[in-house]
């Protein structure tokens, strides 16, 4: 599409996808009209910081106005801009605050799943389709410091997306794996208490961040769509727990792909749809449908025989069930077009095969491979008392990097599962059958079998925790190092004399910063971070400008 808005509008008007709607809903000419111009910047604030109330400030000081919707953790903020129109020192600002993970630039619509799934604190949670990572993180922060989330993506480029973005944010809960989201095993054991199924799509309710969707959407997409969204919605309740939730979310308005695959799900049985009034009382949003017309690719109804399995539920106690789904159209909420269904697993349902366990049982206890992440062994635990004067839990070693997770995390790993319909037992200690990528915090790098420095996100999470490496020195002396100077150590404190290696220098106002100590004070954080703080307190943002 070309950059002229004009010639953009004309041809939305004369699209598929346009004709399609208006056989969706009466309105479709409303539809329309909040369904071309380009999103504003919205963005979640990060509430596992200690500085989320500055960064909250700092967004109302440059005219953002919260998501009145949003039901937290955190909160979530409309900029006063569009997507990627940022200017100046707001531009350089928001930039950094992305990057060091404080707050995490998401499309407002998109944060409705991880609301509609509800994760609580200890709760294991699956995040089938994870890449990029927004969801992920944003389940993260329901989560706090405890709780476990396996971010499940297939492709390598998307899982090397994943990890970097979940690193970004630097929460402790996250298991990233790399599995055929339609096979992934089933670890734990016993399921998971929540499970995310945010599928890909046509995007069809993404117009107003990708216009191309204009001129390339067909309805015979969504139904090449149907069979994949709907074997990784069946393989999702097959993995959680009785009595868990699973949620299935969508970016597409096409009933094929929403209401359709949530009915077959419901026709198998074992799962019901759970009202999303409560949880999401305040999204200005429609109940699902439960008849539609199939579309050919004229955008017209069709009476084609072969696409009657994607058509409207025959079971009544079905179909009286999908107005428990979500449409979020463009129009009402002022941003992406979304679907949202909540399914609550029957808390019975795994009974009866539980009972029926195989005759023999084969045992696994083949060890990972070396490329896994592994609990620190007493070595290890004895570095660490050393150089922080305490060992948190569950901390592990994988590569270079010191790692560091919550308690659930660990139990994963501790769990025993089976394969091959209870055939195979893997026994705990292992992360077989899983393919882990990485986890948790990266709280320091290693080297050469010891603890070289510790990284900025680790620093924060052991600030009231660890001694060893805390240094108190007065504000003056991190202003200073923030602004590039790098001082001899006897200028920034005595304790720094006669030391060579990392540290962690604090102050009065809570601001913490890694350093590297030889014969000058040098800091060891991204200039993203070190714009960050020096935009806390009350100094140049841009040292180039000064």
């Amino acid at each position: 599409m070309g950059t002229n808005e004009a010639a953009w509008r004309e041809e939305a008007e004369n699209s598929i996808l346009l004709e399609a709607v208006s056989h969706w809903r009466e309105d479709a000419g409303k539809w329309f009209e909040g369904s071309y111009s380009r999103l504003p910047e919205t963005l979640r604030v990060n509430p596992l910081t200690n500085d989320s109330l500055w960064i909250e400030g700092w967004l109302e000081r440059v005219g953002a106005r919260r998501i009145s919707w949003f039901s937290g953790p955190g909160s979530a903020w409309e900029m006063p801009f569009r997507r990627g129109s940022a200017e100046g020192d707001v531009r350089v600002l928001l930039n950094a605050l992305h990057e060091t993970g404080r707050v995490t630039r998401q499309e407002a619509v998109s944060m409705l799943p991880v609301l509609a799934l509800d994760p609580s604190e200890g709760d294991v949670v699956l995040d089938l389709c994870a890449s990029p990572g927004s969801k992920t993180t944003q389940i993260c922060e329901h989560l706090g410091d405890s709780g476990a989330v396996i971010a499940n993506e297939v492709v390598s480029g998307r899982v090397n997306t994943l990890v970097s973005n979940i690193q970004r944010q630097g929460a402790r809960s996250a298991v990233v794996v790399q599995h055929d989201g339609r096979h992934i095993p089933k670890v734990p054991g016993v399921g998971f208490d929540r499970v995310l199924v945010d599928v890909p799509c046509t995007g069809s309710g993404t117009t107003r961040k990708n216009p191309e969707v204009w001129r390339k959407w067909l309805p015979s997409s969504g139904i090449s769509m149907h069979r994949l969204q709907h074997d990784l919605l069946r393989r999702a309740v097959a993995v959680t727990r009785p009595g868990g939730r699973v949620v299935y979310s969508t970016c597409s308005l096409d009933p094929v792909e929403n209401e359709a695959v949530v009915a077959r799900i419901l026709s198998a049985g074992g799962v019901k749809l759970v009202d999303l009034g409560g949880t999401l009382r305040d999204v200005p949003s429609e109940p699902g449908m439960d008849d539609w017309p199939l579309l050919g690719d004229d955008g017209k109804p069709t009476n084609d025989s072969d696409m009657t399995q994607f058509g409207p539920p025959k079971d009544e106690n079905v179909s009286a069930q999908m107005s428990r789904c979500m449409r979020v159209w463009n129009d009402s909420i002022e941003g992406g077009g979304f679907f949202l269904a909540v399914l609550e697993k029957d808390s019975h349902v795994d009974a009866s095969t539980s009972e029926r366990r195989p005759k023999e049982v084969e045992i696994d206890d083949s060890p990972d491979p070396d490329s896994s992440p592994r609990p620190i062994d007493e070595e290890w635990a004895c570095k660490l008392e050393d150089f922080f004067g305490v060992v948190p839990s569950s901390m592990w070693v994988r590569g270079k990097s010191l790692l560091w997770s919550t308690d659930q995390v660990r139990e994963v790993w501790e769990s025993e599962r089976t394969r091959k319909s209870g055939r195979l037992k893997v026994l705990g200690g292992r992360w077989r059958p899983l393919k882990v990528i990485h986890l948790g915090l990266i709280t320091a790098r290693l080297r050469k079998g010891d603890l070289e420095r510790v990284v900025s996100k680790g620093a924060r999470g052991l600030q009231g925790m660890a001694t060893g490496p805390f240094v108190e020195v007065d504000q003056a002396s991190i202003d200073s190092i923030l602004t590039g100077v790098e001082p001899v150590p006897e200028e920034v404190s005595n304790a720094l004399v006669g030391y060579r290696g990392s540290k962690v220098l604090f102050d009065s106002s809570g601001s913490c910063l890694p350093v590297w100590v030889g014969s000058r004070v040098t800091a060891m954080a991204s200039e993203a971070e070190r714009t960050v703080l020096r935009a806390i307190r009350g100094l140049a943002i841009d040292l180039e400008e000064e």
